[in-house]
């Protein structure tokens, strides 16, 4: 009971890894807040979380309504009083608009980038106001390995999460003399639902034939390192930029080419 008693928001938190997050922080003792849009969807998520002996409860958030960002955190504060975990875990673009600088549109790019970074700002300024008075937190954000190892498509994605690692840093910088931590996760190939529909089989066989861990992962690989920064585990690291992506990126280019012969 890493986090007993500690008010936890997660955003997104329905499915993969976001609903993995939720689930490792109620396991682990936190109450914790679904940030979601759909309301039916978020109370099946909380029932599983208290058969299981857990606290959750529902927040609205929609990506669409910026104002929600800010909202959400406000009602979890007016209802504990406090919040001491924040994990900006929604993030997201269009596949089918979002490819590479020579075919995404301005509008489609910028559209992306705003709506990935605001989700991220917006909820954290909220949340690092309150940990301030009640003696600190952690935020963690979800980013992408994409972030770190430069892709073939997502620009806009990719460079969002990129921003988001820098602003990571500067919130950590400047928030850590108030004990408020803020690092961020960078999954790699992580096979939720959405993910595998959005991929070809032949372009997954290509992309773990990269992955020296040789499997994709599971988002309860995320939801570990999450819960890693959310408790006190990890309380002298602030501003880490953490890749859970079994390797990927970190050795020679040649690796898939020479171990998977």
């Amino acid at each position: 009971m890493k986090l007993k008693n500690k008010v936890a928001l997660v955003t997104a938190a329905t499915k993969g890894i976001g609903l993995a997050s939720a689930e490792k922080l109620a396991e682990n003792g936190a109450i914790v807040y679904i940030g979601a849009r759909n309301k039916e969807l978020a109370e099946e998520v909380i029932k599983n979380i208290k058969d299981k002996g857990g606290i959750a409860k529902f927040v609205y958030f929609n990506a669409r309504e910026a104002e929600t960002y800010t909202a959400m955190v406000e009602e979890v504060i007016t209802n504990e009083g406090r919040i001491d975990i924040l994990v900006n875990n929604y993030g997201g673009h269009d596949v089918k608009l979002d490819k590479t600088i020579f075919d995404t549109t301005g509008k489609d790019y910028f559209d992306a980038v705003m709506n990935n970074l605001q989700s991220v700002f917006l909820t954290s300024q909220a949340a690092v106001k309150s940990m301030k008075e009640t003696g600190g937190g952690s935020i963690i954000n979800i980013s992408t390995i994409g972030s770190a190892v430069p892709d073939l498509s997502g620009i806009a994605y990719c460079t969002s999460k990129a921003a988001i690692n820098s602003l990571t840093q500067n919130v950590a910088a400047q928030c850590a003399q108030y004990n408020i931590r803020c690092n961020a996760v960078l999954p790699g190939f992580i096979a939720t639902k959405a993910a595998l529909e959005n991929m070809s089989q032949e372009f997954l066989d290509t992309f773990l034939k990269n992955v020296p861990m040789n499997r994709p992962g599971k988002p309860e690989d995320i939801a570990n390192a999450v819960l890693f920064f959310a408790s006190d585990d990890s309380s002298y690291l602030t501003g880490e930029i953490m890749e859970v992506a079994g390797a990927f990126g970190k050795f020679t280019p040649m690796y898939g080419d020479f171990v998977r012969k």
